[in-house]
């Protein structure tokens, strides 16, 4: 399974804030080792750790829709669904 982390209503955005998010979201690799993913935008990180089981080559997140104004990270059960 993925690993999904969500830091809301941050009003630090420096680089030090960035890189402590960085740090926390590889302590999940260990639930997705295969690829990771970043969002970030006023004060709320998205980070994402991806087990490539379904879609392997595209399967890239967090998920965005055609106007990148909403974003959203999914794990497997729930994009397998969405296929379905």
């Amino acid at each position: 399974m993925c690993g999904i982390l969500a830091v809301l209503g941050c009003s630090d955005d420096s680089q030090a804030k960035r890189a402590r998010v960085l740090e926390l979201s590889r302590r999940l690799k260990h639930r997705g080792p295969d690829w990771s993913g970043l969002y970030q935008r006023d004060g709320c990180y998205i980070a994402h750790q991806r087990l490539a089981i379904v879609d392997p080559a595209s399967g890239d997140q967090p998920l965005y829709n055609e106007d990148k104004t909403i974003v959203v990270a999914v794990t497997h059960p729930l994009y397998i669904t969405l296929l379905l």
